[in-house]
């Protein structure tokens, strides 16, 4: 279901991703005004937040441009098809692809190190959490949360032009850190742990479980989320095998 941490990120960008512009102008009447880079901004964060809350095959363009306060036809000059816009809105949040992989460069990948798998989760958890606590980023967590997790031709492109490549490099972390299991057994654990945050990141219950006593989201459970994966990895893979202990040597006495 959560199939997608498996996010981002060689950390370069895909081309079509990053067009900010369009490839042509199409001929403005005498008197009519230029397009401005606020309402390409503005069509961004409509998308984003329809996309979220109605899920992409509810949303039309002509609702994206209402949202928005442009007119219908700067949806299509600026980002073209709806498709395309759904690709610009992760593209827009590759920044936090980005942070996690650089905080994943920065652990040291020792084995021997009992912090090492700790320093890994907390580079997939922590940029992520503090996208979720502000205000753009609850629209683009639902996004995650809600259309990743269906099978669609639109979120396996997502999947695999953002999502994909970050997982990998993730997994061949977790793989190093924990040698006695395989590198398939390190994806199920990635894929666990991914589960774990997404479901964090998108189920408002917990205030009601909890008798109103604890946040939805509450940033100040990333610590206990990181303790909670690196249990749950730790008791997931394969217990290494006992070390052979050597014979004692011989003392019998020469003759």
């Amino acid at each position: 279901m959560y199939n997608i941490f498996e996010q981002p990120f060689n950390t370069a960008m895909p081309a079509a991703a990053r067009k900010t512009t369009p490839a042509s102008a199409p001929a403005r009447r005498k008197g009519e005004a230029a397009p401005r880079p606020d309402r390409q901004q503005a069509i961004l964060l409509a998308a984003e937040k329809l996309f979220a809350q109605r899920g992409y095959h509810a949303v039309t363009i002509r609702q994206i441009a209402e949202e928005a306060g442009v007119p219908l036809a700067l949806v299509a000059y600026y980002y073209g098809p709806k498709n395309d816009l759904f690709h610009a809105v992760f593209a827009h949040w590759g920044h936090t692809i980005e942070e996690r992989l650089a905080a994943l460069e920065a652990v040291m990948q020792d084995p021997q190190d009992p912090q090492t798998l700790t320093r890994i989760v907390e580079a997939f958890i922590y940029p992520v959490i503090h996208m979720r606590s502000s205000d753009e980023g609850q629209y683009y967590a639902q996004l995650v949360g809600r259309e990743l997790a269906y099978n669609s031709e639109e979120s396996d492109r997502v999947l695999r032009d953002f999502f994909d490549p970050m997982a990998h490099r993730f997994i061949d972390a977790l793989h190093h850190a924990l040698p006695q299991g395989s590198r398939a057994d390190a994806a199920w654990g990635y894929q666990f742990a991914l589960g774990a945050l997404l479901h964090h990141l998108v189920d408002d219950r917990i205030g009601r479980l909890s008798n109103h006593v604890n946040t939805p989201s509450d940033p100040a459970a990333a610590e206990r989320l990181v303790r909670f994966i690196v249990g749950g990895l730790r008791a997931a893979l394969p217990v290494p095998p006992p070390k052979k202990r050597s014979p004692p040597p011989s003392h019998r006495r020469q003759t």
